[in-house]
């Protein structure tokens, strides 16, 4: 059998790259025979930089240190140069949820963001590629755009403090010193395709895994819909609310395209050629529901296995029940392995070993 393996990361677990290689340890040990083609992904999310380092001959990785992350905080991270001129940058690196030592849904804020852009154009990037999934702030994107010379002023002619709740203030955006997107443009790299606002919106839907109580979710949602009174620009736009609305910040403010993450980096790493001679597709993340669908890795790879009709099972940490039903895929969780959710998180790669145990040995060969 020809086995495409081509799971996005398990949050706060494995990387794509060490779910895919335990999932292949466990099928090969039942069936070392079998051709096992390993296929990383992401969404535009955590792991984004990884799996285009992975798959794009000749990027460079640049490393920097001293960036303000998401609580004020100084991290380290990194982002890529194409051979082609193209800078890619991962939210989730600078700003990520992770990276907070306590949820602040209010003052959370994406200012490391824009001093990697920043430090990405100062290498002579042509072009860039933001990937905005797995943010710890709801701020639009303006943490990361004053960093790069926005001015977001109150009624007094005060500038704004970072966070979400501080929008509900603006009074007035001086753009006169903003830093130019680069000539080639700019694409925001999307894990989901939310409108900025409303029920289906950034504050909404994200903010309470942020840890934003309901009062919270109206504070930030009232900010953002402020703030789009000021800015204009299309805050209905599907992937306006990714990142807590940074892709409506970055396409009304700087012209940025938005696209589906999960998309271009299946596209990068060749997922429609591989999948196209595969047998069986094996994907995964680490909650499996019906967002997972929808711009996500999952969606792009079941989107990919049934146009080519490809048989398609999921390896999950956990899954929201009948869900496999609700999509005609086969799903096989960590937490039904382990036994649980604490031993699961324990020791995911001995159970993603096991998921692909389980899978070979339920596979039959095709006739």
């Amino acid at each position: 059998m020809r086995i495409v393996i081509a799971p996005d990361s398990l949050k706060g677990g494995p990387g794509a790259a060490a779910a895919a290689g335990a999932i292949a340890a466990g099928w090969r040990g039942h069936r070392p025979d079998d051709q096992v083609t390993l296929v990383p992904l992401a969404d535009g999310g955590e792991g984004t930089l990884d799996a285009v380092d992975a798959a794009v001959s000749g990027a460079k990785r640049h490393h920097l240190t001293g960036v303000t992350g998401p609580d004020g905080r100084q991290v380290a991270t990194s982002f890529l140069v194409l051979d082609d001129g193209t800078a890619v940058v991962e939210l989730a690196a600078a700003c990520g949820l992770p990276l907070m030592r306590e949820l602040d849904p209010l003052a959370a804020h994406t200012i490391g963001l824009g001093e990697v852009i920043a430090a990405a154009l100062a290498t002579g990037a042509r072009s860039l590629a933001i990937g905005v999934g797995g943010s710890a702030s709801t701020d639009a994107g303006m943490g990361a755009l004053t960093a790069l010379g926005l001015r977001l002023l109150d009624g007094a002619g005060a500038e704004l403090p970072p966070g979400g709740a501080a929008l509900r203030r603006v009074h007035r955006v001086d753009d006169t010193a903003l830093t130019p997107p680069p000539q080639g443009g700019v694409e925001v790299l999307t894990d989901v395709a939310s409108p900025l606002t409303g029920p289906d919106g950034a504050a909404a839907v994200f903010g309470p895994q942020k840890g934003a109580s309901p009062d919270d979710v109206k504070v930030l949602d009232a900010a953002l819909t402020h703030l789009a009174g000021h800015l204009g620009g299309d805050p209905g736009a599907p992937g306006a609310g990714a990142a807590g609305g940074a892709g409506y910040g970055f396409a009304t403010l700087w012209g940025a395209r938005l696209r589906s993450g999960s998309e271009a980096i299946a596209g990068l790493v060749g997922l429609d050629e591989a999948v196209a001679e595969a047998d069986l597709v094996i994907t995964g993340e680490g909650w499996l529901d019906a967002t997972s669908f929808v711009g996500k890795v999952v969606g792009a790879v079941t989107g990919t296995a049934r146009r080519h009709g490809t048989p398609l099972a999921v390896v999950a940490g956990g899954a929201e029940p009948g869900i496999a039903e609700g999509h005609d895929v086969e799903v096989v969780t960590l937490t039904g392995l382990a036994g649980g959710v604490d031993a699961s998180l324990r020791d995911p790669v001995t159970y993603l070993r096991q998921a692909g145990a389980v899978l070979a040995e339920r596979w039959a060969p095709p006739r």
